[in-house]
């Protein structure tokens, strides 16, 4: 098959051509970085990664950029998310941006996600930005008010709403359109504000102090680095009103030529089919979800849904998830011991590794068809119990067979979904002990069920004594070892 991805700007499933035969210029909408990121980022920059793995897998060269927010992404109030932080943690804004910026790279790290070739920063864009809001004002998109704010006029641009399908005509006051007087339209949306004298972020510009828009950002420096019209923008559906919207009619309006010419769009990470998002306080952070599960499961657990569909977020998912991945890494655990102990052997049999073909054949048919990682592990998780069987047979198995096995495990399940790591460190005694530790919560559930009280806290206290912490959440109960217990 060839890769077929749908583009939301088409609503339709069509065959990827990039503009330059072999090559991917590929953008992402990143981080606004003024908080630790939560599980909602990892549903979305796990499945970008996912998608950048088998871009390179199929031997195109790709040039992933993917942007950092630290400056302009204003909450509803009209205050800027990092200098309210700022303010909060008595500290500089650039502060804050750096430090949850380190921290955002570290939990990208830690869950196995490539990094962005180009991660440039809004903060460091400012006189492209400036450049792009010169072009719309002498081109006649934009307008500039008394004050000094400059805005994008979406009735100059024609094609204003041929991503998200919305209408100028249609978008009025409300409804994630900024109301202010001094706009034209309730839709025209910010390129350049004034900054008020309390406003610590703030640059010279032909418009005076003031500091760019959200939108303009994404456009300066996606330009910038890929060329007017590049192969894929990346991101979360959420962002697709009004953000990536107002990046097409800014950049499209300024160069005059198609932006993005695919649109590869993440569903949302839900909890109790809510998103998952800091203003409804109903989110983990990767940082805390790490301290409770391994980074594979949550891959796993991402990637068992199609990456445009939402995907609801609980302990049971995470728990059925770390058991799933865990059966993986059993099997290649004794596929790698049974290699270490073979005799040595110039090929491999072909008939038994020819036997696991069909698999992989399946496995890379699914992802050709728009990333389709659930089929693609289903695909591997039947090649796995192919496998099973073949190591239970009894059958004298060459080195050859057993790493040639091996290489398909590390070539589908390791470099293009990153679940299964090249050293499997953990052990089937810790795979026991989180078996057994179910088994356990789940016998204190059922006396806490039963009222059981005295019987629930002695079975707590007896884990307390080995060091095990078991935290009860609205979710589920959780354990962990603490620091120090062996």
């Amino acid at each position: 098959m060839t890769l077929k991805v749908f583009n939301y700007l088409t609503r339709e499933k069509e065959r990827f051509e990039p503009l330059r035969e072999g090559h991917v210029g590929m953008y992402a909408c990143g981080p606004t970085v003024y908080d630790h990121a939560h599980l909602g980022h990892a549903k979305t920059y796990v499945a970008l990664d996912v998608m950048v793995r088998y871009l390179r897998y199929l031997d195109y060269e790709v040039r992933y950029v993917q942007n950092i927010t630290d400056v302009g992404h204003l909450l509803d109030s009209g205050e800027d998310r990092i200098i309210r932080k700022a303010r909060l943690e008595r500290v500089e804004p650039m502060e804050v941006a750096q430090k949850y910026e380190r921290s955002y790279f570290a939990d990208m790290d830690a869950l196995g996600v490539t990094r962005p070739d180009i991660s440039p920063r809004a903060s460091g864009h400012i006189p492209e930005q400036i450049e792009v809001v010169e072009t719309l004002l002498e081109k006649g998109y934009a307008y500039e008010t008394e004050k000094g704010d400059v805005y994008f006029s979406v009735e100059a641009f024609n094609d204003y709403g041929k991503l998200s399908g919305r209408n100028v005509e249609d978008l009025e006051a409300g409804a994630r359109v900024e109301v202010r007087e001094e706009k034209r339209h309730p839709a025209d949306f910010a390129l350049w504000k004034y900054a008020e004298p309390e406003h610590i972020l703030h640059w010279p510009s032909p418009w005076g102090r003031g500091y760019p828009g959200w939108h303009v950002e994404c456009t300066a420096m996606a330009t910038r680095y890929l060329g007017d019209t590049f192969d894929i923008h990346g991101g979360g559906i959420d962002n697709l009103f009004p953000h990536n919207e107002c990046e097409i009619a800014q950049s499209e309006a300024a160069t005059g030529e198609p932006f993005a010419r695919y649109w590869l769009l993440t569903g949302s990470l839900t909890v109790d089919d809510v998103k998952m998002s800091k203003s409804l306080g109903n989110f983990i952070t990767i940082k805390e979800a790490l301290e409770l599960y391994s980074p594979e499961a949550i891959r796993f657990f991402i990637l068992s849904s199609h990456y445009r569909k939402p995907v609801d977020f609980s302990r049971d998912a995470m728990l059925s998830a770390e058991r799933g991945v865990e059966r993986l890494h059993n099997t290649v655990r004794t596929l790698r011991q049974r290699r270490e102990q073979a005799q040595p052997a110039g090929t491999a049999e072909l008939s038994e590794v020819g036997t696991l073909m069909p698999y992989s054949e399946r496995f890379l048919d699914a992802m050709d068809d728009d990333f389709n990682t659930p089929q693609a592990i289903a695909a591997l998780f039947d090649l796995n119990r192919e496998v099973n069987e073949l190591l239970n047979s009894g059958k004298t198995l060459s080195q050859g067979t057993l790493a040639a096995i091996d290489d398909i495990y590390s070539e589908l399940g390791g470099q293009i979904l990153g679940i299964i790591p090249e050293d499997l460190a953990r052990g089937a005694s810790e795979a026991l002990v989180e078996g057994l530790m179910d088994i356990i919560l789940d016998i204190r559930e059922q006396y806490r069920e039963a009222k059981a009280w005295e019987r629930a806290d002695a079975l707590r206290n007896r884990l307390a004594e080995f060091g095990v912490v078991v935290d009860d959440r609205p979710e589920g109960p959780v354990w962990r070892l603490e620091h120090g217990s062996q």
